[in-house]
């Protein structure tokens, strides 16, 4: 967690994501012989406009392969998504012209079940940021899809009205956006606004969650974060009441 976010309750929404790890060395010995490798070159990201970028050092949480990448990302209209979770539905409206490649990566995501069966396992409750964070398959935080695409920031949030300084936005409730570990850094990992929050505009925001969605948030919410020997009465942390994504599915 960095000290902006203890100090600021500003979002340390990945412990460890793409680029973030410290690569080992690899020896490698081919047929029979013994050699230290050259560095392996990179590997080279998907050729459109999104450039998905493989992230080798940090593999995927569950096995997927690069989302499309086509030049003409399609970036109008929104989609429907629902979130089915053991606490209740989740319906999320997706903006392509808000976030297209984000749109893209999460709807190849889901379309590859990705998402199924995971874990929402991050629950925010400090007074200026009330977030559930969702999409690790470990359940750790520290899971992605092997892979990183760049950010799509937000220009348009309104200043935070808790925020003398004028640096933070407004995350309003109801908000979808992306967990990141720095710039450029996107995933899988997402998080859902579920009270009106004051943050950097440096997450993707790239839809909404619909009421439904939101009575399903402030259920699990209410039902508060789990407590540890260390904390006993935590603001972050796993959500007390366990939430599963049972399935995740395009449409209603």
């Amino acid at each position: 967690m960095s000290s902006e976010t203890r100090t600021h309750a500003a979002l340390p929404l990945l412990a460890r994501l793409a680029g973030v790890s410290v690569a080992a060395a690899t020896i490698v010995a081919a047929a029979g012989v013994a050699a230290t490798a050259a560095p392996a070159a990179d590997p080279a990201p998907t050729k459109g406009p999104c450039a998905y970028t493989p992230t080798p050092d940090e593999p995927a949480a569950r096995p997927v392969p690069l989302p499309p990448d086509p030049r003409r990302t399609p970036d109008r209209g929104t989609v429907r998504v629902t979130l089915r979770t053991n606490q209740g539905p989740i319906g999320l409206t997706l903006d392509r012209e808000q976030a297209p490649c984000t749109v893209q990566s999460f709807l190849h995501l889901v379309r590859k079940r990705f998402y199924d069966r995971t874990p929402c396992h991050r629950l925010t409750a400090y007074p200026t940021l009330t977030v559930l964070q969702c999409g690790d398959p470990s359940g750790t935080g520290e899971g992605g899809p092997g892979y990183r695409y760049r950010d799509e920031l937000p220009t348009d949030l309104p200043p935070a009205p808790t925020d003398p300084t004028g640096v933070r936005r407004l995350y309003a409730r109801g908000t979808l956006a992306m967990a990141n570990a720095g710039p450029d850094t996107n995933g899988s990992q997402f998080f859902l606004v579920q009270a009106d929050s004051a943050l950097r505009p440096n997450y993707t925001v790239f839809g909404q969650v619909d009421a439904a969605g939101l009575a399903t948030l402030d259920r699990i919410s209410a039902g508060g974060i789990a407590p540890t020997p260390e904390d006993p009465a935590p603001v972050d942390g796993a959500p007390a009441v366990p939430v599963e994504i049972c399935r995740a599915k395009q449409g209603r």
